[in-house]
């Protein structure tokens, strides 16, 4: 398991120290948000590298996200919580992912600073993985170019590692998010590598659901992006057991609902209660977008087909 370690202040040399197990390793510096495809051969290669020099892997990821102090109004939604992102980079060989905490002194320093006190001083790095458009520093001063003049000058190892492409088109995170945002959840999912997945907390709702035989868990606390309205595929996991899932997003207009995007979550053949427990929804398959129904009858009849679908494409694994 890819191990969770905080550093609250990259210049400090008690937070150093306590990374000490990490040095003389490669490292990696990134958001690795979804931990996509992209990510994925980019953390291999760190993996390969750290090999080589006979180290740790390591990845960095900088937390809360920079534009989320810098520029609140443009900090992109999540794909994945920091937890998530080390499970996903378990299976990469990643050692460590390292949360170096922005709401200190972080984003003053230079980038000679960030590079000294973080890759030099802390981590004692031997080899480097970076894609072509890293930037780092104060006001992204600091580029590949740079970054590669100061590895050579302490006999540092860079690797540029090339861009993911799909279709013609570099993977990235800002393309998942807006597949996600348009209900392109196929292409969501290939970019990603795996099923898209977002947690919330189950809370009471209208029991609407129950009364037509079809009860749901409500999410709420959900600090990912939420896909498009629409009813999806899907499976979540209780306890030790996973279950197929129907996820409906959004309004019900049926029940003539207007407004606010809900996400409620129909366990198929699953009889308990998840009241107050935390659900992880994996997205497998888009079925089809909301309708408006004439009854609940109606309504009642079309979620049997969902279902059906569901169970048709779907294994439980």
């Amino acid at each position: 398991m890819t191990k969770i370690v905080p550093l609250a202040n990259v210049t400090d040399a008690n937070d150093q120290a306590r990374l000490a197990h990490l040095r003389g390793g490669a490292v990696s510096i990134g958001n690795f948000d979804g931990v996509h495809r992209g990510h994925a051969a980019l953390l291999k290669q760190l993996r390969r590298a750290a090999d080589r020099v006979g180290g740790p892997a390591v990845a960095i990821a900088l937390a809360p996200h920079p534009a989320e102090i810098l520029r609140p109004d443009k900090a992109p939604p999540k794909l994945a919580s920091l937890k998530r992102r080390a499970e996903l980079m378990t299976d990469l060989g990643v050692d460590a992912l390292v949360i170096c905490d922005t709401r200190g002194g972080l984003l003053k320093l230079t980038a000679q600073q960030f590079y000294e006190s973080l890759i030099r001083q802390t981590l004692d790095a031997k080899a480097v993985i970076e894609g072509p458009n890293f930037f780092f520093g104060r006001g992204r001063e600091g580029d590949i170019a740079a970054l590669g003049q100061m590895c050579q000058a302490d006999q540092v190892e860079l690797q540029i590692a090339l861009p993911t492409t799909m279709a013609g088109e570099m993977i990235s995170s800002t393309r998942i998010r807006n597949c996600l945002a348009q209900g392109d959840l196929a292409t969501a999912n290939q970019l990603l590598g795996t099923d898209y997945r977002i947690s919330g907390r189950v809370v009471s709702g209208s029991r609407r659901g129950r009364t037509i035989g079809f009860p749901t868990a409500n999410l709420e606390s959900i600090d990912t992006v939420i896909p498009a309205v629409g009813v999806y595929g899907g499976r979540v996991q209780t306890g030790d057991q996973r279950y197929r899932a129907a996820i409906h997003i959004g309004p019900n207009p049926t029940f003539n609902e207007d407004g606010d995007v809900k996400v409620e979550v129909h366990v198929i053949d699953y009889d308990g209660d998840l009241y107050d427990h935390t659900l992880q929804v994996d997205f497998a398959i888009h079925v089809r977008g909301i309708t408006k129904f004439d009854s609940a009858q109606q309504l009642a009849e079309q979620l049997g087909r969902d279902i059906q679908t569901i169970r048709d494409q779907l294994a439980p694994r």
